[in-house]
């Protein structure tokens, strides 16, 4: 009878060892943020608080530059000698066809962020712009777009490039497995399967875990206030938690079977059941100022953009910029891993410019329409003296939807329909995350196990109780700041290890080697 080589053994018992050692100590740690959290939740969101603004009052200038530069670095490699450079081998054709490549970009730029935000984030600017803007006027709405725009825009999709382009080149091109740590192989070499490699995959998955709870949590709060304004069902932390609770066992019965083809049926669905509510907002609204306030909005974004880039207030002592443009910095970043997977997945075979002009553009230009039409209808009706959406974000960000939506005809329909998207779209990026997580704890798997599936699932519904018990909406916003410190620094040096790569194509024969395509179908990520 065969016997396998000691070194074989000893070889798969180290692997096994170090797979175990990212899974164990990543949950480990997300939880003791778990019991921290339940046990003393006042507690955990003062630490949360602390460390929050300890990160940006001593690193808000880093948070803006390191993105800026993100930016700077995507639009630099498009359109350098790098440019031509395929993600994969020479020969190779992309995968997905360029329309069906787009509506998956298109894809994952929806989420619960996009409907959360789309009324509230406009007209909170409006009550509360930055700089020197007078409050509801309309230079303030003008303000609110812009910024909205730029929230959403170029950089946030610039750090999911970083993170997709990297994994996507390292993966299809040189042939390793798709986590962050092997995009380090041209700085770290073989450390990048020891503790080194290891440790920056655990910070990868502490950042998507929070940053995935932050989004859950946003969404438990949203589809408790849409149910509030269809039903009457009351709002409050434990109406909430059972929305929670009621989800994760779906997401997770979905997760532990398997139901791709479901899931893939349930994302397409999400795309339909935006554009049905955008539609109606921009055919009952006032169409023509949304498509006037679109081209504005857009020109003031672009026009502007360097300046907003950089902006601090370290002489008025403003907090608008801790409050808004940090927290979203941060939120895009503890995003990265998991989007950047989806997008690197979704993009073997496409030259690195034609990466970065997609992915930059077709994403960023789906949030402009939305904020246009969402954010512009409201700021439309607070301008000509209708305050019932303003009071609505002031009372509690959660409402100003459905407080728009209430305007138009056959609002009824239009409030059980945005909530059914919102809770569509909270199950899809439940379900993708616990594979996410599973694949990034488990050597890059493909299949990773059911189990390790459902401890994710369940493990990341719980950070989220343990958030909204410590602090509500805002101790969502101070977890997803922390979290995302320490991967922004990776971040960076993914950009370095991408570039020495990149400039070694044309003085050293590349390995010939490259992953495998992906067989399973690929589900996007809804933040």
């Amino acid at each position: 009878m065969p016997t396998r080589h000691p070194d074989v053994l000893t070889a798969a018992t180290l692997t096994l060892e170090v797979h175990s050692v990212v899974l164990s100590l990543s949950m480990a740690i997300i939880a003791v943020c778990v019991l921290w959290g339940l046990l003393n939740p006042d507690g955990f969101g003062a630490a949360a608080t602390a460390a929050m603004n300890f990160t940006t009052e001593s690193f808000g200038w880093y948070y803006l530059l390191a993105v800026l530069a993100f930016l700077i670095f995507c639009v630099y490699l498009a359109f350098s000698r790098h440019g031509s450079v395929k993600l994969g081998r020479d020969d190779e054709e992309p995968e997905f066809s360029r329309s069906s490549w787009f509506a998956m970009l298109f894809s994952a730029g929806m989420g619960i962020g996009l409907v959360f935000w789309g009324v509230a984030e406009p007209v909170s600017h409006y009550l509360t712009p930055p700089g020197n803007v007078e409050a509801q006027t309309a230079d303030a709405a003008r303000t609110a777009l812009k910024y909205s725009f730029f929230h959403w825009g170029l950089h946030p999709w610039a750090i999911y490039s970083v993170v997709a382009l990297s994994i996507a080149y390292f993966s299809f091109r040189r042939g390793e497995k798709a986590l962050i740590s092997r995009t380090f192989r041209p700085l770290l070499g073989d450390r990048v399967e020891g503790p080194v490699g290891k440790l920056i995959d655990v910070l990868a998955i502490i950042a998507t875990v929070f940053g995935v709870a932050a989004s859950l949590g946003f969404g438990a709060v949203q589809i408790n206030s849409g149910l509030n304004s269809a039903f009457g069902l009351s709002v409050g932390v434990p109406t909430q938690l059972t929305i929670i609770g009621v989800v994760t066992v779906l997401y997770l019965i979905s997760a532990s079977t398997g139901l791709t083809r479901g899931i893939q049926i349930l994302s397409n669905t999400n795309m339909v059941l935006a554009a049905l509510l955008m539609l109606a907002v921009f055919v009952l609204g006032p169409t023509r100022f949304l498509l006037e306030t679109f081209t504005t909005s857009v020109g003031g974004y672009a026009q502007d953009l360097v300046n907003m880039s950089t902006r601090l207030t370290p002489f008025s002592g403003n907090t608008w910029v801790g409050s808004w443009t940090l927290f979203y910095w941060a939120w895009w970043i503890a995003w990265a891993p998991f989007v950047g997977l989806f997008i690197a997945r979704i993009s073997r075979g496409r030259t690195i410019k034609e990466f970065v002009t997609g992915v930059l553009l077709v994403p960023s230009l789906v949030s402009f329409a939305w904020f246009s039409v969402f954010g512009g209808s409201a700021l439309q009706k607070s301008l000509a003296g209708d305050g019932a959406v303003m009071a609505a974000t002031k009372a509690d960000v959660s409402t100003a939807l459905f407080a728009l939506l209430g305007h138009f005809p056959l609002s009824g329909v239009l409030v059980v329909l945005a909530t059914l998207l919102i809770a569509s779209f909270f199950i899809t990026s439940a379900d993708s995350a616990t594979y996410v997580l599973g694949s990034l704890s488990s050597e890059g798997s493909e299949n990773p196990s059911g189990r390790v599936k459902l401890g994710w699932g369940v493990l990341q519904s719980l950070i989220a109780v343990a958030l909204l018990l410590s602090g509500g909406l805002s101790g969502l916003q101070n977890a997803s700041i922390v979290a995302a410190l320490p991967f922004s620094v990776i971040m960076l040096g993914m950009c370095v290890s991408l570039m020495r790569a990149l400039q070694s194509e044309n003085r050293t024969p590349r390995p010939t080697r490259a992953a495998p395509s992906p067989t399973d179908p690929v589900t996007p990520p809804n933040h």
